[in-house]
């Protein structure tokens, strides 16, 4: 009987592995990197006007103020999801997003993107472009999309996919003081540099 009992225990140890083994390659396989060809995928600036109106909301008891209307078509250059910071209450990820030359693979295969704390870093081991060309055409996005649905779509995107995504550059405040201001330009750099975006519609390109 004890050494059934051993059997048992041996071969449903072996069906777990083989479970977590499936589980761990769906979870690379869908995680992913999307490759590209060469060549400039997203060309167009970002298009930044006046807000349709300044009338703000409340969201998920956060008082969204829109600052202007925003829409942008852009590489993703790597996604970071967040959890537990207070942003997370309200934005569950942030992409690194890249146009212009910081769409182009011939570009990107000397440059290495990485997120952290909200923040965005590049290194290059060697320039294919000038380093003001990399902080014109790159940047941080915190994203909040405007419905559950939008959340979900935002968390399967994968880097190197190229999407567009239309909505707003806002204003957080909560209840409890803390608040978030979008950048209002492409050019800063540093503390508050990075675009606050009320995500009101997303679709990702095939390439």
């Amino acid at each position: 009987m004890d050494d059934f009992r051993a059997w048992i225990r041996e071969r449903w140890g072996l069906v777990a592995l083989g479970a977590m083994t499936v589980c761990l390659a769906s979870w690379w396989w869908q995680g992913r990197p999307v490759r590209q060809p060469a060549g400039v995928l997203a060309p167009a600036e970002p298009v930044q006007t006046e807000p349709e109106s300044a009338v703000p909301w409340t969201f998920k008891n956060h008082q969204i103020t829109p600052l202007a209307s925003f829409e942008i078509r852009a590489r993703v250059l790597s996604v970071e999801r967040y959890r537990f910071d207070r942003p997370a209450e309200i934005s569950p990820l942030d992409f690194a997003l890249g146009w212009g030359p910081m769409s182009d693979s011939r570009v990107l295969q000397d440059i290495a993107v990485t997120q952290r704390d909200r923040w965005y870093f590049w290194s290059a081991g060697r320039m294919p472009i000038s380093a003001s060309d990399v902080m014109t055409h790159s940047g941080n996005m915190h994203l909040i999309p405007a419905t559950r649905d939008l959340g979900r779509r935002l968390l399967a995107v994968k880097s190197g996919q190229v999407v567009e995504l239309h909505g707003q550059l806002v204003r957080v405040d909560g209840k409890d003081g803390w608040h978030w201001v979008s950048s209002l330009t492409r050019t800063d750099t540093g503390d508050g540099s990075c675009e606050v975006i009320w995500v009101e519609s997303l679709s990702v390109a095939d390439h």
